[in-house]
């Protein structure tokens, strides 16, 4: 059994261990979980995404997490906190996301972690507010971002991708901790 730094009814969100690349580089080529971000990565641009969440978790205590499915330990993709740093009026911030397979999709996995992941974050971590972007095209991830309680505070264009124009134009969603007593009861 992993050890499980934030855990719902069916998942588990862990550290990265060696087992998780192999899924990770292959759910890094399948366009269909790549749709909104500018390619699918390499073998070992996925690789190096591993190493810089590690290190993340090293140098913050937290980062974005594996995730695996409580029932029978498959790794079904990713879902944390993660410091951004790219250049925009918002930045640096905390953000929260996800990348899930397809196989898992329509399940509400990411909706179910991500709600763990906010509440940690307020409650673990004493974080004040956390965000979320993607293109404005991604209504998916959008329709998460409503499901956990956040709300759409301005569109952007990320300075990442700039030369991408169906990516450019971004929403961004955030949640502040307004009332650390009952966040659990909201």
């Amino acid at each position: 059994m992993s050890a499980y730094i934030i855990s719902t009814d069916r998942l588990g969100l862990r550290n990265w261990k060696e087992s998780d690349i192999d899924p990770f580089i292959d759910m890094n080529k399948d366009e269909a979980v790549m749709e909104f971000f500018p390619r699918i990565l390499t073998d070992e641009e996925s690789k190096s995404l591993v190493s810089i969440f590690l290190n993340h978790f090293e140098d913050h205590g937290f980062t974005y997490y594996a995730v695996e499915k409580l029932n029978d330990q498959e790794f079904i993709g990713f879902i944390g906190l993660k410091y951004q740093t790219f250049e925009s009026d918002f930045t640096p911030c905390v953000d929260i996301g996800w990348r899930i397979k397809r196989a898992a999709w329509n399940f509400g996995y990411a909706t179910e972690g991500a709600k763990a992941c906010l509440e940690y974050g307020f409650k673990a971590l004493d974080l004040k507010e956390i965000l979320a972007f993607t293109p404005c095209s991604n209504e998916k991830s959008q329709n998460v971002m409503k499901k956990i309680g956040m709300s759409k505070v301005a569109t952007f264009e990320h300075s990442r991708m700039l030369a991408y124009d169906h990516l450019k134009d971004c929403v961004v969603y955030k949640k502040m901790l307004t009332n650390e007593s009952n966040y659990l009861d909201r």
